[in-house]
């Protein structure tokens, strides 16, 4: 389907030491610590300094700015960056290196059109997005279990940073960094059945609401695309305590935007959702502390600018669920089957 030259994991790879040796991209080394929540969730902590000299990009909130103001690092990409158009038969996306990567291979599927960030995903994006996924795993020519988390930011308390479409990857093997024992992809433990009649998952001990379904390679497009709407559907009926049996009947959409922010997170296996009511939250005790998160979330990351934020959360690890309390929407307020309301 992608119609690429080369295995996708090779080409990415290759493209990324090319990009670093001619300096077209700037790749900072994070710190990295494991944390544990009080209900024995393991989350990543990145400290990463460099970030604070990111140059700040157009948000979502900016879509009624003239595009001319706004810089789109997504339009003709650069050659430096760009691992290729896909599908190759008739190219609607582009696969771009992140410029700024905190993680190795970092990529983006953008598309070719300037579509809103803002508005809902198409059967293409989720169709291209998971063979991504797929092609990953199913070329690793050495055999390392390889496999990629692929996440989207939508809406203005998403932590999206451009308006442009598009959806970005992370190797699973960069992010786990030699901690394969302590930290996995927190939606893989997204696994508790939540509805009788809705193919809904979450997992109980996350203190924020979330929804997930299972993926796999024998669904259609049409498939994936479905799912995804039925996880927003279930994502907004929560945030207004409706009944998730009125599924169809929630708008998710209104003048081509979604209807609320959130973040997606896909690996082959499984896509899940997070609402958002905030961008970020801040730590007690730390001076002008603001700790942006966006859909990184749902694998379990998060990262920081100042060395403050880091000292603070790792003697205080109890402090991210307060993170998640600011950022999300509680849990504990939906009690889903058939029968009883949201």
């Amino acid at each position: 389907m992608l119609g690429l030259k080369g295995p996708l994991k090779a080409l990415v790879s290759e493209k990324f030491a090319s990009a670093y040796n001619s300096k077209s991209l700037v790749f900072s080394d994070t710190r990295l610590t494991i944390l544990r929540t009080s209900s024995e969730i393991s989350i990543q902590l990145r400290y990463c300094p460099a970030l604070a000299k990111k140059p700040i990009k157009s948000s979502d909130h900016d879509e009624r700015l003239p595009k001319e103001k706004a810089f789109d690092p997504f339009d003709q990409p650069s050659a430096d960056l760009l691992v290729a158009a896909i599908p190759a038969s008739r190219p609607s996306h582009n696969l771009v290196l992140n410029k700024y990567p905190v993680i190795r291979d970092h990529f983006i599927l953008a598309t070719k059109e300037n579509k809103p960030q803002t508005a809902l995903l198409e059967e293409d994006d989720l169709a291209l997005t998971y063979e991504c996924l797929r092609s990953w795993k199913e070329n690793d020519e050495q055999h390392q279990n390889s496999s990629l988390y692929a996440f989207f930011n939508s809406g203005e308390h998403s932590g999206a940073s451009q308006i442009h479409r598009h959806l970005q990857f992370l190797p699973v093997e960069a992010m786990k960094a030699g901690n394969e024992e302590e930290w996995d992809v927190l939606c893989a433990s997204m696994t508790c059945p939540t509805h009788s009649s809705f193919p809904l998952l979450k997992n109980p001990r996350l203190p924020f609401l979330h929804f997930a379904t299972h993926l796999n390679h024998l669904m259609t497009a049409q498939d994936i695309h479905q799912r995804y709407q039925m996880l927003l559907r279930a994502g907004l009926a929560s945030i207004h305590n409706l009944p998730l049996d009125s599924l169809e009947s929630v708008t998710i959409s209104q003048n081509g935007k979604a209807t609320f922010s959130y973040n997606l997170a896909l690996t082959t296996n499984i896509m899940a959702i997070m609402p958002r009511r905030s961008e970020s939250s801040s730590i007690p005790d730390v001076l002008d502390s603001s700790v942006a998160i966006n859909g990184t979330i749902l694998a379990g990351t998060m990262m920081v600018k100042a060395e403050d934020e880091w000292d603070r959360l790792r003697e205080k690890p109890e402090l991210v669920n307060r993170i998640f309390h600011d950022i999300g929407f509680p849990s504990n307020q939906h009690v889903i089957n058939n029968k009883e309301s949201l």
